[in-house]
């Protein structure tokens, strides 16, 4: 495997005053492709600048979160999403004093891979290509960056250091174990540059996997209740929810649900970080060693909730599950977006032609797999309101996603 690490990591010079445990700058494996040094940057800055410049980060202000884009302003969609839980994850690095950049970038990379309409059209797609390796939204997020943006002049994808690509694959634990099957783009992608599936991310990688946790949990409470999902009183059947809804009542007695609401959601954030803070401490604790290698080699992850804030954000998660994410409304809409997704695919598939010209050729090839493939990079990289437009352009009639 190429690797530049040496070279790139000299310059700027290393901060130093991270924990033992971190993952050094110094000491990464580099990149697939060798490149000359940053004179400003180190390696998992760049790496996070790249993924905030790439076309595929922009397009996910038009992607769905929970709620279609066109459904109301205050909705979150995968970019503001993600930009949230950069923020907390950020702030969980500093606390444990280890790579912020590395923690950054992950955080943001995270859905890159996400198509429009999220989960439903991510379910569309894993269908429509299921003889061709099915389709996994972490999977995509590693094509999009090794593969798939095509910006730079020396390079197809972003040429991130393997230790952004180890935890981009690998941010939510190991691969491969307990008979799970590992997707078919990642295993390509490993045959040619090992990201050692089997084996934890690094703790930033972990880190950016509870900050997405933290993230959902809290802001799907704003938008399920913004959307009328559920109300106060409904959401106060939860313990986690009603020990601080009772103590913001007492301390701000009347509230106007706005301020209730954000208020709610902040003291949710810090109860979730501050035991997150706690328990990985803890775990940190318990390592052989206080090494980057121990946080890989561990037999169990080293950031994580405590068991009872583990239970109590099952209860919670399971309320958003049947009242948000189950709701009638958001199930018709998703539905109805499945349909769009899958009846792009089939025209895509059997008319090359109405694919944009630089698409085209790739569809037409004699492997059935690759052009199921190719086609599900494309309506992948589609926004929402891209997808809906295709529609129409294409049939008489589109779904209203209202």
């Amino acid at each position: 495997m190429a690797s530049d690490a040496p070279r790139e990591a000299a310059a700027p010079a290393f901060q130093g005053g991270l924990a033992p445990y971190a993952q050094d700058v110094r000491k990464s494996r580099g990149r697939r492709l060798p490149e000359e040094p940053s004179a400003t940057r180190r390696p998992y800055a760049r790496d996070r600048d790249r993924i905030l410049h790439s076309t595929a980060f922009r397009r996910l202000n038009h992607k769905t979160q929970v709620f279609i884009y066109h459904e109301g302003d205050h909705y979150r969609s995968r970019l503001t999403h993600s930009l949230e839980v950069s923020q907390i994850a950020r702030s969980i690095a500093r606390a444990l004093r280890v790579d912020e950049d590395l923690t950054e970038a992950v955080a943001l990379a995270h859905d890159l891979g996400h198509p429009p309409f999220g989960h439903a059209g991510e379910r569309a797609l894993d269908a429509a290509i299921a003889d061709a390796g099915g389709f996994d939204h972490n999977a995509q997020s590693l094509r999009v960056v090794t593969k798939l943006e095509r910006i730079y002049g020396g390079f197809d994808g972003l040429n991130l250091t393997w230790e952004t690509l180890e935890g981009l694959v690998k941010h939510n634990g190991p691969l491969g174990g307990e008979g799970k099957p590992v997707p078919e783009p990642i295993l390509d992608y490993c045959a040619m540059h090992d990201l050692e599936l089997g084996t934890y991310s690094s703790i930033e990688a972990q880190i950016a996997a509870l900050a997405d946790d933290i993230a959902y949990n809290a802001h799907d409470i704003d938008d399920g209740y913004r959307a009328d999902c559920f109300t106060f009183a409904e959401l106060a059947g939860i313990p986690l929810a009603r020990r601080y809804l009772d103590a913001l009542d007492e301390t701000y007695p009347g509230l106007d649900p706005t301020r209730r609401l954000y208020e709610l959601k902040r003291r949710l954030i810090t109860a979730m970080v501050d035991d997150l803070l706690e328990e990985t401490r803890r775990r940190i604790a318990a390592l052989p060693a206080e090494t980057a290698d121990s946080v890989r080699g561990a037999k169990r992850e080293t950031v994580a909730f405590s068991e009872a804030m583990r239970a109590e954000l099952e209860q919670l998660h399971a309320f958003l599950f049947d009242r948000v994410y189950r709701h009638p409304r958001v199930m018709r809409i998703m539905g109805a977006a499945e349909d769009i997704v899958v009846e792009l695919f089939n025209r895509y598939t059997h008319d090359p032609g109405a694919l944009p010209p630089e698409w085209r050729d790739a569809a037409r090839g004699d492997d059935p797999r690759a052009t199921a493939r190719h086609v599900a990079d494309f309506i992948a990289g589609q926004t929402d309101r891209y997808a809906i437009a295709e529609h129409r352009r294409l049939f008489d009639a589109t779904p209203d996603l209202r």
